[in-house]
C-alpha cells in the first residue's frame, strides 16, 4: 500500500510539473463588454507605475482637447493598462527619446509626431523609433486591426444590409445607402481604402455588435503582443480609453501584412464602390451610381520615387493628431514605418516626413537593430512571425528550464524517501 501511495504521489506531481511547462502564457478572451474598461492581461505583468516625468506617455495618452472622451453614464472609466515589464521587443524600447545606432547615421530632421517607428517588414528588427511604447490615440489606423479581425471571422462573399446607423456615422464614409448591394469584401475594402466609417460600423454588427467586435479587437492585439493597445471605438474615433503605441501599431500592421487579402486590398489605390437606388425618403432623389472611391494614403496615390509603396492606414482626430502605418519595399527589402501624433508644418507635410523615415530606413544596413517587433506573445499567436529573440527569448526560456529543475527534484526526493522507506519495511 505504502509503495503504491509512493508511486501515486510520484505521478502526480511529475505530471503538475509537466502541464505546468506546457502552458503558455495565454491571453484569455475578454467578457462582453469588457473592451470599454480593461482588457485582459498576461498575468506576467505589473500594474502600471505612475508615468515618470521624462517619459509622459509610459501609462497612458495625452490630455484630451474636447469631451470625445467623456464616459456615457452607466459605464466603467477605463483604467490604464499595465506596463509590460521588461518591454516587448527589447530593453532599449522602454525609452522615450530617440533610440537609434551611430552606424545608421543622424535620424530624420523634423519630424513632428511624439512617437515614431522604422523597422524592417520580415525581419521584424527595429532600426530606429522615438518613444516607441508611449500610449498614443490610434485615429483611423486602429481600423488595421478590425480589418484583421474581421478577415479572419467573416466570409468575404457575405452580404451586408445597410442601416440608417451606417450612413449616419460621423467622419469619413464610404457611401453607403438603404436598398445598396454589398458584402463583406466591400466594407473591408472601403474601410482600408478611404477609411469609411460607415463601413466600421456595418463590420461590427456583422461581427457580433459593438461591444464584441471590441472584445475580438483587444484579444487580437493582445494575442499579438500589442500590450500597449485598447481599441475603444471600431473605427479609431476618440473614445475613453482607446490607445495604442508605435510598437503596437508596426506588429499589428506586420501581422495584417502575412494575410494575402488584408496585403491585396491596402495597396489598392482605388476601388469602385456600390451604389444605392433613389432613397425612398427623400422626394426626387435620384440614383446613386457605383463609384471608384481613391485612397486617403498620399504615399500610395502619388507613389515615392525609388521605392514601392505597399499601402497604408491613415488617421486624424483632434485628440489623435495624424497618425500613419504603412510599408514600402526597395531593392527586395521592405520597411513599415509608423507616425503617431504628428502634423504636418509649412514645406513639410506628413507626407515628405514618412518618405524621410522610409529613406533613412532602407539607407541604415541590414543588420541595424534596436530591438524587435518578434516578441513572446506573437510567436505563439500563429501569426506567422518570426521567432523571437533577446530578452523576449531568454523571458520565453527560462521558466522552463526552472520548472524542470524543479520537477526533477521532486521526483529525486520521492524516491529516495521511498528507499528509506523501504529498508524499515525490510528491517521489520
Amino acid at each position: 500500500m505504502r509503495t503504491t501511495r509512493l508511486f501515486r504521489s510520484l505521478a502526480v506531481a511529475a505530471a503538475a510539473a509537466i502541464l505546468a511547462t506546457s502552458v503558455s502564457p495565454a491571453v484569455a478572451p475578454l467578457t462582453a463588454g469588457e473592451a470599454a474598461a480593461e482588457p485582459t492581461v498576461v498575468p506576467t505583468h505589473s500594474s502600471a507605475p505612475p508615468a515618470p516625468a521624462d517619459c509622459p506617455q509610459r501609462v497612458g495618452t495625452p490630455p484630451p482637447i474636447d469631451e470625445s472622451e467623456v464616459v456615457p453614464a452607466g459605464r466603467p472609466t477605463p483604467t490604464p493598462l499595465p506596463v509590460p515589464e521588461p518591454p516587448m521587443g527589447g530593453d532599449r524600447l522602454a525609452a522615450c527619446g530617440v533610440i537609434a545606432e551611430p552606424d545608421a547615421g543622424p535620424t530624420p530632421a523634423g519630424l513632428t509626431s511624439k512617437a515614431w517607428l522604422i523597422a524592417d517588414l520580415e525581419s521584424g528588427d527595429i532600426i530606429a523609433a522615438r518613444d516607441p511604447h508611449g500610449r498614443y490615440r490610434p485615429a483611423s489606423t486602429i481600423k488595421v486591426l478590425l480589418a484583421l479581425v474581421a478577415l479572419e471571422k467573416l466570409d468575404l462573399t457575405e452580404p451586408v444590409v445597410a442601416t440608417v446607423n451606417d450612413w449616419s456615422m460621423e467622419g469619413d464614409a464610404c457611401g453607403m445607402g438603404p436598398d445598396g448591394t454589398y458584402t463583406v469584401e466591400d466594407m473591408i475594402t472601403g474601410l482600408l481604402v478611404v477609411s469609411g466609417n460607415d463601413c466600421a460600423n456595418a463590420l461590427a454588427r456583422m461581427l457580433g455588435g459593438y461591444d464584441q467586435t471590441l472584445e475580438q479587437m483587444n484579444h487580437k492585439a493582445q494575442s499579438l503582443g500589442a500590450l500597449d493597445t485598447r481599441a475603444a471605438t471600431p473605427s479609431g474615433l476618440d473614445a475613453a480609453g482607446m490607445s495604442t503605441s508605435a510598437y503596437d501599431l508596426a506588429v499589428i500592421f506586420r501581422a495584417a501584412m502575412a494575410n494575402d487579402e488584408f496585403a491585396r486590398m491596402i495597396a489598392l489605390p482605388n476601388y469602385r464602390f456600390p451604389g444605392y437606388p433613389p432613397r425612398k425618403d427623400v422626394p426626387g432623389d435620384e440614383d446613386h451610381p457605383a463609384y471608384l472611391m481613391g485612397t486617403s494614403n498620399t504615399l500610395l496615390r502619388d507613389g515615392v520615387p525609388g521605392m514601392t509603396v505597399l499601402g497604408g492606414k491613415t488617421g486624424y482626430t483632434d485628440d489623435a493628431r495624424k497618425t500613419f502605418v504603412g510599408a514600402a519595399e526597395k531593392d527586395g527589402r521592405k520597411l513599415v514605418i509608423v507616425q503617431l501624433d504628428g502634423l504636418g508644418v509649412e514645406n513639410d507635410t506628413y507626407h515628405q516626413q514618412a518618405v524621410r523615415m522610409f529613406e533613412y530606413g532602407f539607407a541604415a544596413p541590414a543588420s541595424t537593430s534596436i530591438g524587435s517587433l518578434n516578441n513572446r506573445l506573437a510567436d505563439r499567436s500563429g501569426a506567422g512571425i518570426l521567432a523571437p529573440s533577446g530578452a523576449d527569448s531568454l523571458a520565453m526560456g527560462a521558466l522552463p528550464l526552472i520548472l524542470l529543475a524543479a520537477t526533477l527534484l521532486t521526483m529525486a526526493a520521492l524516491v529516495v524517501l521511498f528507499l528509506r522507506r523501504r529498508r524499515r519495511y525490510r528491517r521489520r
